[in-house]
């Protein structure tokens, strides 16, 4: 009796150290959250093992990259409103949807072009391997969902489209 009470007890102890462990351990991870609350870039500090003086550097120009963003994404959307303004056949695309169409294109174009050279810049602010990484995965978010559908429309992904 003595021995199974010794057991209880201490599978007893064993599983408060075990609850009192876990929860100091969320709430250490759960002050740490609120002490320093998480922005758009804490990610990037934390991924990329980034020190204070990188990062201030990385968010400067971030901020300075914002407002030439949100103005292409503004003129985007003006042509985008146009092209939905304008009034179609139902058959064919008329040469002002096409026009207007490939205003969106080059604002696109000129917006892919400005991310790749805000992330060359952040790149160029971080340690150098981390710097290569960071700029791989930006190529790849930024350029890869235009690639996959090429590739999936491409002859190469085995769709016949000029086989008709």
């Amino acid at each position: 009796m003595k021995r199974s009470l010794v057991i209880f007890i201490g599978a007893l102890a064993l599983g408060i150290a075990i609850f009192a462990g876990s929860f100091l351990a969320a709430r250490h991870a759960t002050v740490a959250c609120c002490v320093r609350p998480a922005d758009d870039l804490s990610w990037l500090q934390m991924e990329f093992h980034l020190s204070d003086t990188e990062m201030a550097r990385i968010r400067e120009l971030h901020n300075g990259y914002l407002p030439k963003c949100a103005e292409i994404c503004a003129k985007i959307a003006a042509r985008k409103s146009e092209l939905d303004s304008i009034p179609g056949n139902g058959t064919n695309l008329t040469a002002e949807a096409q026009t207007k169409l490939n205003e969106i294109a080059a604002l696109r174009a000129q917006c892919q072009s400005n991310m790749l050279q805000h992330f060359v810049a952040v790149s160029q602010a971080m340690p150098p391997e981390q710097g290569k990484r960071y700029l791989a995965e930006m190529k790849k978010l930024t350029l890869g969902s235009h690639e996959a559908i090429e590739q999936s429309m491409s002859d190469h992904a085995g769709h016949d489209h000029g086989a008709n």
